[in-house]
């Protein structure tokens, strides 16, 4: 219990454990998927959603999945109280949220000193981008930090309004379209600082520079720089503030969409401006970038004309000096295109070099960085199906289909380590694997990407058709891959002559071929090329450096490049224990409120959301450490509330044992317990509910246990006395031996006392009443025994652990003819023994025989001296290990012939026996230094004892027996 000074954090702590239970699942839905009884019901799946999207409630977890929808407004659950509110808390303790997953991924990378990654997809619109900035704000926030490192947080922060001016874009579905894919990783130093980053960018979309479906912009900085630019600016670029008067931003039937409501290009401006300065960006630098991004407004000005001879010349008046080309008008145009993408993907590219030499390690704290790990951040666009797709979703979805695959198997992977490490059996698990799928595209020789490139490499009229032919000759008859030519009647009528179809993991996607070997070449003529690099600009000189004009190779296709930078992001993932947020968009207007169920369901299809589902449900819905669900459930048994003192597992197992979990419910692993069906966790939350009045109470009276008896604390008091008694039951001493004693509460010691002297006395009696009668001699012996000789003698503490035997001579070594003379006085006990000699201390081999009334001394077959019980008046033994001992007889009785000084190796067994059989116990003597005995006619002899190595009995001085012992 640790209540004492934190009242308040304790009733803070049960209000939200309060908000998160369970029982409120029928207005908000459950939290976890996994909990879901009708876990195969895509209907099911997407009412829960739905239930808790109404409730403001976004975040969902499937397992460790975190499912994020878009909510279109601000929420307030992104505070640094937040923050603080998940920070170190375990990871299902509280409601699930976007910062719970990146807590527990940072705690996992600091205690198992493992990279870690986080995948974060989704389509457009669905708020991967929001995600991904909320993970980074909140290791800027919480994690440890110098002046150094705050710099680099904000340099980390500042990164993504500077990627999102130059990489997303306004489209139909989304107002902030991130155009490109991005992979972050930050490195952290062996104290959990964050202490660097890097950058990588794949398949910026640079169609969009020169063209965009009607109702789309450009890229924003284009409409940023013409809003938010100064005068001064605008007239050094030759720029005026009109997007209607660039090509490349409101052509007609193109975008054509310069203005978004949602949208102010004035004040992200600003934003920009401010990142570029924070991250490091000189102002000539800066000066530089938006040269080259007022180039192309002005490139995509240039406008071509026709002479009388086919040859091609600039019509309109830019600062391109005018020039004539041998193209043709259409060539012309094209080329201008291919600059201006080739222009903005390259300085894209430097840009995001620039980005990551101000977020790398710098060297004075290189050092420190050693022993550091590195938490991953994927952000990258999720499976698109538009009303025309081509090369870009092409690419797109190909990646998704990678994601995909990459997901499923680490899913599995790791379900099923997990089951290995915890003792619990796997059962195999039904899913789809689409491997076939990312076959068809990335195989070598065979698959699309390697056929699109064989057709833009071969000689002849290769075209876009000739392409598709190519694919229906090559791949007619893959279960996944269809054109109008290969499809049937149906099929045909809702397919263009110049499409093919994939079946996607997600569903089936129509690709128009149109453009496609032109995107792949991306090829820009080499006078272009030349021409780039003796620009004046550092950053187009940069960008086309003159070794590319001089290399006769030809470079690596759009689609190979992709997929290859596509591989070896797979592999860094593979590295990396993965973490995994679902973004879905609820509706296609971003209306907040609005849940579109159709779209819905799109997205839980293709973001393989039920197959996750069934890989977690795979015999266990719920999971828990032995320590997480002892502590959340303890109230609800008495043995287990309000401490359990023993082994975890025992503390589970006590718990649902008494809450009656059958076998078929429950497996105990090593460390966790595994909850097979949700409706056995159902009632063991609403037993929880209920059980919430007397916690409490409980925790009321533990505040005010120190005052006396009343109203606010008697059910804390009754409860520890009740818990005392239950305790006291279980641990109460099994034997005599046992002292111990569970510590009462002050209100029961006094009972406590009783309790003890009763359960001792009960013991004693029990223990008697089982004591047979042999073990029963025995142990009265034993008990004569340690009043005569405990703490008296030195050979006592050895003689305990032995048994007492009934005699130590057989039957046949007793003389016939000494029996015959006893008659009717029986043997009780012999002994072999030595006698010595009152006079000269002659030792003599002899028998002691005990009957009931008197002893006899036994030479052979004769009884060499009869030693009356009722004459005896005492016996004395020495107080070392030596088997001494004398028999003290009356002197004026002439029938005795003095005292009998006596050896033998029992000597305790022997005397216990003697002065039991002579009820005179109190008549023994332990003497320590000497023994005197009387010798006939009035005389008297002195044994004398002292310590030696060994024993000897001799003749000492004065005529004195020594014993050396």
């Amino acid at each position: 219990m640790r209540y004492r000074g934190r009242e308040v954090d304790v009733e803070g702590r049960v209000r939200l454990v309060m908000e998160s239970a369970l029982t409120a699942r029928d207005r908000v839905g459950v939290q976890d998927f996994v909990l879901l009884e009708n876990y195969n019901s895509e209907a099911a799946f997407i009412e829960n959603l739905r239930r808790r999207f109404r409730e403001n409630l976004i975040y969902t977890y499937i397992g460790s999945v975190l499912v994020s929808v878009n909510p279109y407004k601000e929420l307030e659950i992104y505070s640094k109280q937040q923050m603080e509110r998940y920070r170190g808390v375990s990871f299902y303790e509280i409601s699930p949220h976007i910062y719970a997953v990146s807590d527990n991924t940072y705690r996992a990378m600091r205690t198992e000193r493992k990279d870690q990654c986080i995948l974060i997809s989704g389509e457009s619109g669905a708020g991967k981008t929001e995600a991904s900035k909320k993970i980074l704000l909140y290791y800027a926030v919480t994690c440890p930090a110098n002046d150094h490192m705050a710099a680099l947080g904000d340099r980390l922060l500042q990164s993504n309004p500077v990627l999102e001016a130059f990489g997303n874009a306004k489209t139909l579905r989304n107002d902030n379209s991130s155009r490109f894919g991005k992979y972050m990783d930050v490195q952290f130093d062996f104290r959990g600082a964050p202490v660097g980053g890097h950058i990588l960018n794949y398949l910026l979309e640079k169609s969009r520079v020169v063209h965009q479906n009607h109702g789309e912009r450009n890229f924003h900085i284009f409409y940023q720089l013409l809003d938010g630019g100064d005068d001064d600016l605008l007239n050094t670029l030759g720029l005026d503030r009109n997007p209607q008067n660039y090509n490349y931003l409101v052509k007609v039937c193109m975008g054509n969409c310069p203005r978004v409501s949602s949208i102010s290009d004035k004040n992200n401006w600003k934003v920009v401006m401010k990142a570029l300065s924070v991250i490091g960006f000189t102002e000539a630098e800066v000066q530089k970038l938006l040269n080259v991004i007022a180039s192309v407004l002005h490139l995509g000005n240039a406008q071509f004309g026709e002479g009388e001879e086919g040859e091609t010349y600039i019509t309109t008046e830019t600062q391109i000096a005018n020039m004539i080309s041998p193209l043709s008008f259409e060539q012309a145009m094209s080329a201008r295109d291919a600059l201006a993408k080739a222009v903005y993907g390259r300085t894209f590219t430097w840009l995001v070099e620039k980005l990551n030499q101000s977020l790398a390690l710098r060297d004075e704290i290189h050092h420190s960085s050693k022993g550091g790990s590195v938490i991953g951040l994927l952000d990258i666009y999720g499976f698109e199906v538009l009303q025309h797709n081509s090369f870009e979703q092409f690419c797109i979805n190909y990646c998704n289909e990678k994601l995909q695959q990459l997901f499923i198997e680490l899913t599995l992977r790791s379900e099923q380590e997990e089951y290995e490490t915890e003792g619990i059996a796997w059962e195999t698990v039904q899913y789809f694997d689409n491997k076939i799928i990312c076959d068809l595209i990335e195989e070598k020789h065979k698959g699309i990407i390697s056929i699109l490139d064989e057709e833009c490499l071969r000689p002849g009229e290769a075209c876009d058709i000739s392409f598709l032919e190519k694919l229906e000759d090559r791949l007619g008859g893959h279960p996944h891959f269809v054109t109008h030519k290969l499809a049937n009647g149906k099929t045909r009528r809702v397919m263009s002559r110049e499409e093919f179809r994939l079946l996607h993991y997600a569903g089936e996607v129509n690709y128009n071929v149109n453009g496609f070997l032109d995107k792949n070449n991306d090829s820009l003529s080499r006078n272009l090329k030349e021409v780039m690099c003796q620009s004046e600009n550092q950053i187009l000189s940069y960008c086309f450096r003159r070794e590319e004009v001089i290399d006769q190779k030809r470079s690596e296709m759009a689609a190979s490049q992709f997929k290859n930078s596509l591989m070896k992001l797979m592999e860094i993932l593979m590295s990396k224990e993965p973490s995994y947020v679902r973004c879905i968009k609820p509706n296609d207007a971003k209306q907040p409120g609005k849940f579109d169920e159709v779209l819905v369901r799109h997205q839980v299809k293709y973001l393989g959301l039920m197959e996750n589902l069934r890989v977690r449900r795979a015999g266990f819905a719920y999971r828990r450490r032995f320590e997480a669900f002892l502590q959340r459930y303890k109230p609800l048994c008495p043995e287990t509330w309000p401490n359990w003192h023993g082994r975890l597992v025992d503390g589970v197992s006590t718990l649902v044992n008494h809450l009656g979990y059958k076998p078929e419910e429950y497996k105990l692993g090593r460390s966790k317990i595994f909850i097979r069906f949700p409706k056995t966790l159902f009632t063991t939350e609403d037993m929880l509910e209920a059980k919430r009045p007397d916690i409490g109470q409980f925790i009321k009276g533990f505040i005010y246990r120190h005052e006396e008896y009343c109203l606010e604390n008697e059910y804390f008091l009754d409860h520890v006395r009740y818990s005392f008694l239950k305790n006291l039951r279980k641990n109460l001493p099994q034997n005599v031996l046992d002292k111990s004693w569970p510590t009462p509460p002050p209100s029961l010691v006094e009972a406590s006392e009783h309790l003890r002297t009763l359960n001792m006395r009960n013991m004693v009696m029990k223990y008697c009443r089982r004591v047979q009668p042999e073990w029963k001699k025995q142990m009265m012996q034993k008990v004569v025994a340690s009043e005569i000789f405990k703490d008296q003698k030195d050979s006592y503490p050895h003689s305990v652990g032995r048994l007492f035997l009934d005699s130590r001579l057989e039957r046949e070594q007793i003389n016939l003819k000494v029996v015959q003379t006893l008659g009717n006085d029986k043997v009780q006990y012999g002994i072999s023994v030595v006698k010595y000699d009152r006079r000269g201390f002659k030792p003599r081999p002899r028998q002691l025989l005990l009957t009931n009334t008197f002893a006899v001394l036994v030479d052979r077959t004769k009884i060499k001296q009869r030693i009356d019980y009722a004459a005896l008046r005492g016996i004395s033994v020495s107080s070392l290990s030596d088997g001494m001992f004398v028999l003290h007889m009356p002197s004026e009785d002439n029938k005795q012939k003095g005292d009998v000084v006596l050896h033998c190796d029992h000597v305790i067994e022997l005397v216990t026996k003697l002065a039991m059989m002579a009820n005179k116990t109190s008549y023994v003597n332990v003497n320590p230094g000497s023994i005197r005995f009387a010798v006939a006619r009035g005389k008297e002899g002195i044994v004398d004892f002292v310590r030696g190595s060994e024993l000897k009995v001799t003749k000492g001085k004065r005529g004195h027996l020594l014993v050396v012992s």
